[in-house]
């Protein structure tokens, strides 16, 4: 089975047809074709679309982002669609990284300028690095042990003597002994999931430089076995202060075996599957950026759901639940993420504004605010939108911003006159920029 890299950004097409490739546009095996139709088609039996039918012999990616393996050996790449300029793969990578390790809260240990830089690695050979890396680390600084009991029958004594089984001897096997022992190995539910993960990126790397630090550490790791029950065995990792220098690796080994995925590819098959929904990953890197940021004395809800839309034969119908929700005292702000590209310029199409987005946050300011107060839709920061746009009034209390979060320099921009500011701190909140 031969490995093939092809890498897209969101929404490209997909065919069969000899085209010149690009990030836009790809061709994929007829095997890997009808093998994403039908896992197309069990994604929307869920309502999670993953792919769109564009005519016969052409399929439109959505708006997930990551890594997908065929069984027939394609392995997929899809970054985000974000740059329009410039070296838009190595952006896109070094992008999604960031997003990824802000969603699951993971710490990378080569995010020196050098390796940024320099970064030019897939998606996946990116996140087997870093577990590798971690894993090196982690074996430096020495496995963890744990005592095991052992019971068996030896012609010597060790131990204890198992006196209930002794007894139980038939005769003419007096001789024999049932002892029991410990013995202290690394086999234990940690060493043997690493020892898992460790195995399938040996198995899956297409790096030189990983897939040869894998096999040293596979080496050094021969006496642990490999995880059979996955599950039961991430359920017993050990939290202890015993275990702390474990901590940092166990996001990257639950990365590696499709543990923390918020969209896993089930199935017989169980290739390299990592992807994720570009909406959400935003949506989460937005949340961490103002938790970093929080003045004293404000508190801020994801998904908040104290309210519905209405009442129906005496329950909530229709639950309404803003990204996020800023209060501090008796004020509050309800804020909203998109990732969607807008056009600060095009005031004849709205901006590329979505009507129903509106709507729902004129709901969030009926029941969240009352009717009056501030709201704030944070989109993605372009060459096309780079400065907030003039406030948009339900009525003379209640009132919406259309703000622009840039992502390369971590910043949202945002003036004076918007209220919610007031609950951030200054770093990385910048006022309209004058291109």
């Amino acid at each position: 089975m031969s490995e093939q890299l092809i890498t897209i950004r969101e929404y490209a097409r997909l065919t069969t047809d000899k085209v010149e490739s690009s990030l836009d546009l790809a061709r994929v095996s007829p095997s890997a074709f009808d093998w994403l139709c039908e896992l197309s088609a069990s994604f929307n039996r869920s309502g999670a679309p993953l792919l769109q039918v564009d005519g016969q012999r052409v399929l439109r990616w959505d708006s997930y982002v990551g890594v997908l393996e065929t069984p027939c050996g394609t392995r997929l790449e899809i970054l985000p669609k974000h740059y329009e300029q410039g070296d838009c793969l190595i952006k896109g990578r070094q992008l999604l990284c960031k997003l990824i390790q802000s969603a699951l809260q993971l710490k990378p240990r080569d995010a020196s300028v050098a390796s940024l830089e320099l970064f030019d690695k897939s998606l996946s050979e990116w996140v087997m690095g870093q577990f590798l890396a971690e894993l090196d680390l982690l074996v430096k600084r020495g496995v963890r042990f744990d005592y095991q009991r052992v019971e068996e029958e030896q012609c010597f004594l060790r131990g204890q003597l198992n006196v209930v089984a002794q007894m139980r001897q038939p005769p003419g096997r007096q001789h024999h002994f049932q002892i029991r022992y410990d013995v202290f190995l690394p086999d234990r539910a940690e060493n043997r999931l690493l020892r898992l993960a460790l195995d399938q990126v040996a198995v899956s790397t297409q790096d030189a430089a990983n897939w040869r630090l894998a096999n040293e550490l596979r080496t050094m790791l021969a006496e642990v076995p490999a995880s059979r029950q996955v599950s039961l065995d991430l359920r017993a990792w050990g939290g202890d202060r015993l275990m702390a220098h474990y901590q940092a690796i166990k996001p990257w080994c639950e990365l590696i075996l499709n543990q923390q995925m918020p969209i896993a590819v089930s199935g017989k098959w169980r290739g390299i599957s990592l992807l994720f929904p570009m909406e959400k990953l935003f949506e989460q890197y937005v949340e961490g950026w103002l938790r970093l940021r929080l003045a004293p004395g404000t508190r801020l809800t994801a998904q908040a759901s104290r309210h519905s839309l209405c009442q129906h034969d005496g329950r909530a119908m229709f639950r309404l639940e803003p990204d996020l929700l800023l209060q501090r005292g008796q004020q509050a702000w309800v804020l909203d993420t998109k990732w969607k590209r807008l056009d600060g310029y095009d005031r004849h199409n709205k901006y590329g504004l979505s009507q129903a987005d509106f709507y729902q946050l004129f709901a969030y300011g009926q029941t969240y605010l009352p009717g009056c107060g501030e709201m704030a839709l944070i989109y993605p920061r372009t060459a096309q939108f780079s400065e907030p746009l003039p406030p948009f009034d339900f009525n003379s209390e209640l009132r919406l911003w259309v703000l622009p979060f840039d992502l390369d320099e971590d910043s949202l921009c945002a003036g004076d006159d918007v209220g919610f500011t007031c609950c951030l701190s200054q770093s990385g909140v910048v006022g309209p920029r004058r291109d």
